[in-house]
């Protein structure tokens, strides 16, 4: 495949807490890590996105009393699940693991540091209108085309591309670059999510 100056890689939350042994471990959360490291030097754009929680953020089970992790609670913009404590602010398990290559990054996007409010996408937060600011960038860059990996696919990857692709960009999620949580059958929901919407799901072999 080739990469233009055009094209950007869309690293999603690939940090401690997401890992093994993390607060929100995503099985196998860390093999990404390789594989995004080795399709980074094909880009000349790389944007890394970072949970960043404060530690009272209404997404956190701890903050309602009574409420356990994974359940959900009713929000002013909607269902909200709610998920232990992870990414908070200035912790090891909001740092980026270690492994990581973050040397080619020109951008790193913090969401969700706003206390009432989730984000998974790196676009917008859960109410779809807040902005992080991350379109603006794509735009004024003039960038096209956006590959999508990190952590988790059916969650923060599927929003970041879902809402690429409705900002009209052309979107690939690179799905072994990825790792998924699936709960409640969300890894399923977020491939017909790809299909529905034309975002391309393609694999690292791509790039060799």
């Amino acid at each position: 495949m080739k990469i233009s100056d055009r094209d950007v890689l869309l690293v999603i939350d690939v940090q401690n807490d997401f890992c093994t042994d993390g607060a929100l471990a995503v099985p196998g959360g860390e093999k990404v890590v390789p594989a995004i490291n080795r399709i980074a030097q094909k880009f000349a754009n790389v944007v890394l996105t970072q949970d960043w929680h404060p530690a009272d953020h209404v997404s956190f089970a701890p903050n309602h009393a009574g409420k356990k992790p994974f359940q959900t609670i009713e929000l002013n913009y909607g269902t909200q699940v709610l998920w232990p404590s992870h990414c908070v602010q200035g912790t090891p398990g909001a740092e980026f693991h270690a492994e990581l290559d973050v040397t080619r990054a020109s951008l790193v996007v913090r969401k969700g540091f706003r206390r009432g409010i989730d984000s998974y996408s790196a676009l917008f937060e859960n109410d779809h209108r807040t902005p992080t600011g991350l379109l603006g960038y794509l735009r004024e860059r003039e960038l096209k085309t956006i590959f999508v990996a990190g952590l988790a696919l059916d969650f923060c990857v599927r929003f970041s591309a879902e809402d690429a692709r409705k900002a009209g960009f052309e979107v690939a999620v690179i799905e072994d670059a990825c790792r998924g949580i699936d709960l409640d059958g969300s890894m399923a929901a977020a491939h017909r999510s790809f299909g529905e919407l034309g975002i391309s799901v393609i694999s690292f072999e791509a790039f060799l």
